[in-house]
């Protein structure tokens, strides 16, 4: 039985456009794009998403992205509105901090993908990274037409992952999700604590350097100076954070030790410095040659650096 495509009501806010729905959208191929702002998964599929709405917008084909946060933060439409501007998206997006849309779709995942033809039947959907190609070949066939695919090469974090090094999964730190914790005195739900350093750290554990307080979707710096370390193995590494009086908050980060130099990530220079400002994931490691071990420590020196999970690539 043909599955139509739901409509696009109950969103907070558009963004790029006025609200769509599928009268606006009757006779078009769409292709309807769920994400959240600090998904790595979406990060690295994005410049397919955005190159499609630009190559096939003169064949037919509307994009429409629909931003449905995981973490609290991201209801903020402040955060989705700077996160469109950085990603260069001049498609329409439907803010739905309630899962209205979410929901209509029965949805599950980010990023998900749903190819609609012009009848309003849902013909394909995807999940997650990756089909880029065949993705690509159904929009295609919806719109009758066949061409090469688009080139495209993601920059940053938006670069496609070393998967033959990626040895480190993705890692909450809060209390609901959190896991391989190793500071040695052990978390507690919504105290604040002092936390310290074990000795050293196994593959994939992290743990807690000065007064933090645990939550249940985030760790909080109540005092300037605190940290976050890490051993991982993996390419790049990522963090996501917000700052939770709205104030920027300098950070460092060290790599083994020691400056990142040419091993920095975007978001921090060769002396390992940064500024978390925006509610955002934080590209802290781009390693170039070989990939093994390493431990990343990230210090922050003001209080309210929010950290809620990092990513590996």
């Amino acid at each position: 039985m043909a599955v139509h495509m739901p409509p696009l009501n109950g969103a907070a806010e558009w963004l790029n456009a006025e609200p769509r729905g599928p009268a606006d959208l009757g006779g078009r191929v769409v292709l309807v794009n769920f994400w959240t702002l600090t998904c790595i998964n979406w990060l690295r599929q994005e410049p397919y998403v955005r190159a499609w709405s630009q190559a096939y917008r003169d064949d037919g084909l509307v994009v429409v992205g629909v931003h449905t946060p995981e973490f609290g933060f991201e209801h903020d439409v402040d955060w989705v509105r700077r996160a469109v501007a950085a990603r260069s998206i001049d498609y329409p997006v439907a803010v739905d901090n309630d899962y209205v849309i979410w929901r209509a779709f029965d949805n599950h995942y980010w990023p998900a993908l749903y190819f609609v033809d012009t009848d309003g039947v849902i013909r394909d959907d995807h999940f997650g990274e990756g089909r880029y190609e065949q993705s690509e070949r159904v929009l295609q066939q919806l719109l009758g037409i066949e061409r090469e695919p688009v080139p495209v090469q993601g920059v940053g974090p938006e670069a496609e992952a070393d998967w033959n090094n990626l040895r480190t999964p993705e890692t909450y730190l809060g209390f609901s999700r959190g896991d391989l914790f190793a500071s040695p005195n052990g978390p507690a739900l919504d105290e604040r604590r002092a936390y310290d350093l074990p000795a050293s750290l196994g593959l994939n554990q992290w743990a807690l350097a000065g007064e933090w307080t645990i939550g249940s979707e985030r760790v909080v710096l109540d005092r300037a100076g605190g940290g976050i370390a890490f051993r991982f193995h993996a390419r790049d590494a990522h963090l996501v954070l917000a700052p939770g009086a709205g104030q920027p908050i300098p950070f460092r980060v060290l790599l083994d030790g020691a400056a990142p130099g040419p091993s920095h990530g975007v978001d921090v220079d060769e002396n390992g410095d940064g500024v978390l400002q925006d509610g955002r994931l934080y590209q802290l490691v781009r390693q170039d040659g070989t990939v093994g071990e390493r431990t990343l420590e990230i210090t922050f020196g003001e209080p309210g650096a929010e950290a809620y999970a990092f990513t590996f690539g």
